[in-house]
């Protein structure tokens, strides 16, 4: 397109001297189209652009500069085009220009924004690399890509050779991949004295990042106009209904506008979503229709905010937006929302290195998510956009007052300054087997910002360790460094290295896609609850969790091959998310084009013959040999044998109280252990103990703590000396702890 456009414009024979006055484009040297203009004279206006020349003059002399400013500056989408600009001068001398999100959707939005503001079409000189999709080639100068992108990039370019300025953009999110970032590109810049790093954050968090880059200079962005924040100190202790009596209140003051709700959990969104279906019903109709609309991403994925010209439907009608704490990272401000409500809480899942598992917890926000909240309620009575990368307002927007947030909570005061970082709240096993990576590339200790847990962190290793990914000296071994080839947590990379022996290649990628994509199953409303599970039913096979998703993907794509009913058509009618399982054949191409690419062996799809069950059990032991439990009581109570903690399995299990077919197996696999009201496990195949011990590390069966259950165990393993072994085990029980270490030590 770009050839034809030159063809077009150039002439023929002699120059036209109508053409000399036109200015060219830099970065592909053709003419400026009207709509560039149009867009400069909005950019102009941000507030952000005052600060153009302080951050060029910055990275002059500095290799790190930090700009510090809410949502509605202008910072995500400008000063990355300026990086790019500043390559360009430099003619490409160091490299290019990537800037990091949080979120792929994120990512693809700013690459769109940005390159209809520069005047260029995405994929050539802007692109974007989110997670299954690229859009970029060799002429992109600036790359929009996911935070975990970049890390991968660092396993085959651990110094980021390819670029001259690194943009780090949400930093304020502190997810563990940023922290990596931003510990690795410390010991990168030593290396590499002509690099630049930007850091973007949210004002509460910049004292971490210029406490971690000594010298850096502070640029501060202020917004113009800021939403008006009503404390709520008289609500409710009952912070879900507070703010369902709310959304009524606004609603009868007949006030322009849509409103959008902070609530904790996905469970508590959808029981918002079903009263205030119920409630809007009965509300007159002079009133206008209020519209709820759950944003789940669990739940059929995340709906894409309208474009301004619906204000009219807003009128007519309003929506509500309820949503957890996942929409504050890729929810993007919109002018139809004048209200936001913030219950000032959230359900997160937190990571117990003690016994391997989640446990869900409620919290307070940050004063960092409180903010991110309020800039996320639009100016009422406007048509122009309002946030950092939709652009500015238009110069016919009308002046109007701004919007309003509604926090359920007392003051400020009572919340945590920061958010706390996912390091210290997440499984850090992946982290460590990358960090180990980047030792083998030439990059030392990674210098975090905040250091994980030691407990984790030993846990971790040892995790690795079981994994047989470590050697005698603690480094990478053969396996470890295969296993950080594949895109998947540790143990579910082991497992899929494992199939290769047992020749079960193509189920075990079926089963790691599904696992690795969003839940397949939709959540039905009340009134078809019996029909949904009756489907459900249709795909449950007796061998387990694993296996049903495996008859559903199956089923999936025989759908896609059906010549009457499109695939979209047949998800809906036997309720599973269509979106869920395009993700997971995505991702299935993708694990597939890995082992290709490391030369693994790939054996054909056996799924259902003799032997193959067998099979695929063994190589999913040979990953989560750790996650074994077993049925103490015959109904259903499980004793899981790493931490001696009971559990039930999930409702909509194979085996739950939903399945009229399967009984209950006395010994299970299962893929997740949650610590909550119900401690449930998920995704739960049944096994038989005799190939767990054939599986399973003596050093890890011997260190898992004294049971009747590892007695079992024992007596199988060697039957002959079952009354000497249990002996044995009450003197392991009774030692200390460096007898427990020693006695490992010899059996390595």
């Amino acid at each position: 397109m770009a050839e034809e456009h030159r063809q077009e414009n150039e002439p023929s024979e002699t120059p036209f001297s109508f053409g000399d006055d036109l200015e060219l484009n830099q970065f592909d040297g053709l003419p400026f189209s009207s709509r560039y203009y149009q867009l400069l004279r909005e950019r102009k206006t941000l507030q952000v652009w005052g600060a153009r020349r302080q951050l060029e003059d910055a990275l002059v002399t500095r290799q790190v500069v930090v700009v510090s400013g809410p949502a509605r500056t202008g910072r995500s989408t400008q000063i990355p085009q300026w990086c790019a600009e500043l390559c360009l001068s430099a003619k490409y001398r160091h490299g290019t220009v990537v800037c990091t999100q949080t979120s792929g959707h994120r990512a693809v939005d700013l690459a769109l924004r940005v390159a209809d503001e520069m005047d260029v079409n995405v994929g050539h000189e802007v692109g974007y690399s989110v997670r299954l999709e690229a859009c970029c080639c060799s002429d992109t100068v600036l790359r929009f890509s996911t935070d975990d992108m970049l890390l991968r990039e660092m396993m085959s370019d651990p110094f980021l050779e390819n670029y001259a300025i690194i943009v780090i953009d949400q930093a304020h999110q502190r997810t563990v991949s940023t922290g990596l970032l931003l510990g690795l590109l410390k010991a990168v810049l030593v290396h590499r004295p002509e690099l630049r790093v930007v850091v973007l954050a949210a004002p509460p968090f910049t004292d971490d990042f210029l406490t971690h880059f000594p010298g850096a200079p502070l640029i501060k962005l202020e917004c113009r106009r800021q939403p008006q924040v009503i404390h709520c100190s008289g609500a409710d202790k009952d912070y879900f209904y507070a703010a369902l009596r709310l959304v009524l209140e606004i609603h009868r003051t007949n006030e322009d506008g849509d409103v959008m709700v902070f609530l904790a959990s996905e469970d508590e969104v959808l029981r918002a979503h079903s009263i205030l279906q119920k409630e809007g019903t009965r509300l007159g109709g002079e009133l206008g229709h209020m519209v709820p609309v759950a944003m789940c991403p669990s739940q059929g994925g995340l709906p894409v905010p309208p474009p301004s010209d619906e204000r009219g439907h807003a009128r007519n009608s309003r929506r509500v937006f309820l949503a957890t704490q996942q929409a504050e990272d890729w929810w993007r401000p919109m002018e139809s929302v004048h209200f936001v409500i913030d219950a000032g809480v959230q359900k997160k899942m937190v990571y117990n290195p003690r016994i391997r598992a989640n446990a869900e917890v409620l919290q307070s926000i940050s004063c960092c998510q409180a903010e991110l909240r309020k800039d996320l309620c639009g100016p009422a009575g406007t048509v122009c956009h309002a946030n950092s990368y939709l652009g500015p307002p238009g110069p016919d927007c009308p002046v109007s007052f701004p919007g309003k947030c509604f926090r359920l909570y007392a003051d400020d005061g009572q919340l945590p300054t920061q958010r706390s970082p996912q390091i210290l709240e997440s499984n850090i096993t992946s982290t460590v087997l990358f960090l180990k990576r980047m030792e083998i590339g030439g990059l030392g200790q990674c210098e975090f910002i905040h250091r994980p847990d030691p407990e984790g962190l030993m846990q971790a290793l040892e995790e690795l360790d079981y994994l047989a990914a470590l050697d005698d000296d603690g480094n990478l071994s053969e396996m470890g460094i295969i296993m950080s080839e594949i895109p998947l947590e540790p143990q579910m990379a082991k497992a899929v290295l494992a199939s290769c022996e047992f020749d079960c290649v193509s189920e075990m990628l079926t089963v790691a896609a599904m696992l690795s994509a969003p839940s397949c199953f939709l959540e039905p409303p009340s009134s078809v609850t019996h029909e949904a599970v009756q489907c459900r039913r249709k795909f449950q096979h007796p061998e387990g969790d694993h296996f049903t998703l495996i008859n559903v993907y199956n089923a999936f794509k025989r759908s896609q091959r059906a010549p009457y009913v499109s695939a979209e058509k047949w998800c809906r009618d036997h309720f599973l998310d269509h979106s869920a399982l395009e993700m997971a054949e995505q991702v299935r191409s993708e694990l597939m084009d890995t082992l290709n690419r490391i030369e693994l062996p790939v054996s054909e799809a056996a799924f259902g013959t003799r032997g193959n069950a067998s099979n695929l059990k063994r190589a999913l032991l040979a990953g989560f040999f750790m996650q074994i439990a077993r049925d103490v009581d015959g109904s259903g109570n499980y004793f899981i044998l790493a931490h001696k903690h009971l559990a039930q399995v999930q409702p909509t299990s194979a085996y739950g109280p939903q399945s009229s077919k399967l009984g209950v197996p006395e010994w299970v696999v299962f893929h997740e252990y949650t610590l909550s009201d119900n401690n449930c496990m998920r995704i739960v195949s049944e096994i038989s103990p005799q190939v767990f011990t054939q599986m399973a590390p003596l050093y890890f069966f011997y260190n898992l703590p004294p049971s009747e259950s590892k007695e079992i165990l024992q007596e199988l393993l060697d039957p002959d000396r079952a009354s000497t072994c249990k002996d044995e085990r009450h003197q392991v029980a009774n030692s200390n702890n460096s007898v427990q270490s020693s006695d490992r030590c010899v059996i390595q």
